[in-house]
């Protein structure tokens, strides 16, 4: 199942992508006196009984929304933690000549920096090297401390993409990344959340363009850490949360990876999209 949160006169509503369109939640649970969840949050709590909620209401003949006359919001809200992971594919290690991390280097967002599908973003004044980032981004379903790695996707509600946005002169000014990496705006997560039984998180093709140009391209298989290894181990130290989001890494084919003297920073104006298989295309333009 893919779920949507979209604007509507001022308030978030959940949604529920079908080949028609959207189904307003809150519209359709109506008649049903307050047994279905309606909002994403609400869902989460469920888990599998939510989601077989929602299903019971995707019947033929529920009026749907066509997908452009809907304004976005970020796929979750308010998430207690925005974690995300660093240097997660081999082949982005090997690009920015960094080694292969024995464990996975976990760095945060804060929920200033997120964004919606569509939503355009501003650049800071503050900076110059902005960069991309296309990830896997793995939203938490059930409170997760000390879980094994084998029980961790059972701790998974879904996924959705990402981008890490990056602005890396603030990032590297320090060896602290926090600064570059949570300007406002510099997550943006959606368009859907796609369930987590609808998808193998460790065979997914990524994609990232700019201005309909290549600039990523590979598989979730290429992960150092696979998603049950990032929710085991975060899990260790900290307790995960329902509607939690964890960045998974980011593929080959970042401008930082590029020679000094090839390397075009993000500017106004800039189409970025984020393509995972079996999920969808984010798309933001830089402002």
């Amino acid at each position: 199942m893919k779920l949507v949160n979209f604007m509507l006169e001022g308030k978030v509503r959940l949604g529920i992508k079908t080949d028609q369109g959207i189904i307003n939640v809150k519209t359709v649970a109506a008649p049903y006196s307050g047994d279905v969840p309606i909002t994403i949050e609400e869902v989460i709590a469920r888990g599998e009984q939510g989601i077989r909620q929602l299903e019971g209401l995707m019947k033929e003949g529920v009026e749907a929304i066509t997908e452009d006359k809907i304004v976005y919001a970020p796929c979750i809200t308010n998430p207690e933690k925005i974690l995300c992971v660093g240097l997660n594919y081999r082949e982005h290690a090997r690009e920015t000549k960094a080694e292969i991390p024995e464990w996975p280097i976990l760095f945060s967002k804060f929920n200033n920096a997120l964004a919606a599908h569509k939503q355009v973003i501003s650049l800071p004044k503050t900076a110059e090297k902005f960069d991309y980032e296309a990830e896997l981004v793995i939203v938490i379903g059930k409170e997760a401390s000390n879980v094994s790695k084998e029980d961790a996707p059972s701790y998974v509600f879904g996924y959705t993409c990402g981008n890490d946005l990056s602005a890396r002169d603030l990032q590297l000014r320090s060896g602290q990344w926090l600064l570059g990496k949570t300007c406002d705006g510099f997550a943006p997560v959606g368009p859907y959340i796609v369930t987590a039984d609808e998808i193998d998180p460790n065979n997914l093709e990524i994609c990232c363009e700019v201005n309909g140009s290549i600039r990523q391209s590979s598989n979730t298989g290429d992960m150092i850490f696979d998603c049950a290894t990032i929710v085991s181990y975060a899990s260790q130290y900290m307790t995960l949360k329902p509607g939690d989001l964890i960045f998974t890494g980011t593929p080959s084919g970042v401008i930082l990876g590029y020679p000094k003297d090839k390397r075009q920073w993000l500017k106004p104006g800039d189409e970025v999209r984020v393509t995972i298989e079996k999920i969808g295309t984010l798309i933001n333009t830089m402002g």
